[in-house]
């Protein structure tokens, strides 16, 4: 059916359509500029953006729904990367951390030779 509609280059195997994007151009300019932004804690009721956040955002903005890993692939085409910062205790010391870093040992040495080590065979 492809050779006779495209001829020999429609039997080349070319990625699928697959679903459309839900979101458009409105919709990623509206979310990059809600992230550029930053929430409001006030009004958002979040101190940093979560892509579960994101989600709720535009639902209740453009009533579209979109997955959290459907979004995460789309922030990251939007060149967003998910950025996280290291856990911290509460309770925990600074000079605490230089304590227990782990220190590289000294290069090994090769042994001396003795006389033992160099008798004939």
């Amino acid at each position: 059916m492809k050779f006779n509609v495209q001829g020999p280059d429609g039997l080349v195997d070319r990625k699928a359509p697959g679903q459309p994007s839900r979101l458009n151009n409105a919709h990623r300019a509206a979310l990059a500029a809600i992230i550029e932004s930053g929430p409001t804690l006030a009004i958002h009721g979040v101190v940093r953006w979560r892509i579960i956040d994101l989600c709720q955002w535009l639902f209740e903005e453009f009533r579209v729904s979109v997955a959290k890993q459907t979004l995460s692939r789309e922030l990251r085409a939007m060149g967003y990367r998910k950025l996280s910062a290291r856990p911290r205790h509460h309770t925990q010391a600074d000079d605490a951390i230089e304590d227990l870093k782990k220190v590289s040992r000294r290069v090994w040495r090769t042994s001396p030779r003795t006389k033992a080590s160099i008798r004939p065979i």
